[in-house]
């Protein structure tokens, strides 16, 4: 079977609608899909009636991004119940501070020359709530400002560049607090994207544990080949169960087409087998 528990809808930063989402998912011959949107689970439904027509399994998702020792990390949750009132309360905190971000944001842009950033950016929202660093890159790319959205993050919107803005989201405990309470699995997503040497690296994986968390992607869209054996032993190591997902937002935006990712190392327990 194609696992595929990492994806990305309108409902936040990718360009599919979830009905368009789950039909290339289809397409592409995956048998179960997790949609995980950013903070937000209002795409859910749509995309499991769209599921039931393409004869899928939909896993419903959410990514919560979240402020750990000064820096951005993501946890998704798997398995979730979207209607959990604790975990809606909690996405709706970690939501409210995106427009003043993105505000913020524009204002950089424009003092190194980039005009107009927030309106372009929000025109490529299709939830408000949710004008994210992602959509601000395809306004900078389509405005020709940078070659690729990849490239855009290196040159503005990560830590030390002219776009990048500080925020402080969700902390991990409670992130993963409101997806077990959801009845769901914390996942640490794609920890080989992270600015960490080794150490920090052991001091995140041994919280995200302690709390409460019970899986880290192994095999995702950003990971290199000599990344994904790398984090297989991380996750032997802490007892953590091994997640699979292509991160996919758009065709083509780099990353990985959905259910198109090597198999799991042998070493992994699936994450599957905790559900």
């Amino acid at each position: 079977m194609i696992f595929d528990l990492h994806s990305h809808s309108t409902a936040s930063d990718g360009v599919l609608s979830p009905r368009e989402l789950v039909a290339r998912a289809a397409q592409q011959g995956v048998d179960v899909l997790a949609l995980t949107d950013h903070d937000e689970v209002c795409g859910l439904a749509e995309a499991a009636a769209a599921a039931a027509e393409q004869g899928i399994e939909l896993v419903a998702g959410v990514e919560v991004s979240v402020s750990w020792s000064g820096r951005t990390v993501h946890v998704v949750g798997l398995k979730v119940d979207a209607g959990c009132a604790a975990l809606r309360d909690g996405l709706r905190a970690n939501r409210a501070g995106r427009r003043q971000r993105a505000e913020r944001m524009a204002e950089l842009l424009a003092a190194t020359g980039i005009p107009g950033a927030f309106e372009g950016a929000r025109l490529l929202a299709t939830n408000e709530e949710l004008i994210s660093r992602t959509h601000f890159a395809r306004f900078l790319v389509g405005r020709g400002y940078v070659k690729d959205v990849k490239t855009v993050f290196k040159k503005f919107l990560v830590r030390g560049k002219p776009g990048y803005v500080p925020h402080q989201w969700a902390g991990l405990a409670e992130t993963v607090a409101w997806i077990r309470t959801a009845g769901g699995v914390a996942v640490l997503a794609h920890p080989g994207r992270y600015d960490m040497g080794k150490e920090k690296m052991s001091l995140l994986l041994a919280e995200f544990k302690e709390v409460g968390g019970v899986g880290l992607e192994v095999v995702t869209g950003s990971h290199t080949a000599d990344q994904v054996p790398l984090y297989a032993r991380h996750a032997e190591h802490y007892g953590l169960y091994a997640s699979v997902g292509s991160d996919f937002h758009a065709p083509g935006e780099g990353g990985r087409e959905l259910g198109r990712l090597p198999p799991l190392p042998a070493n992994c327990r699936p994450i599957w087998e905790a559900w």
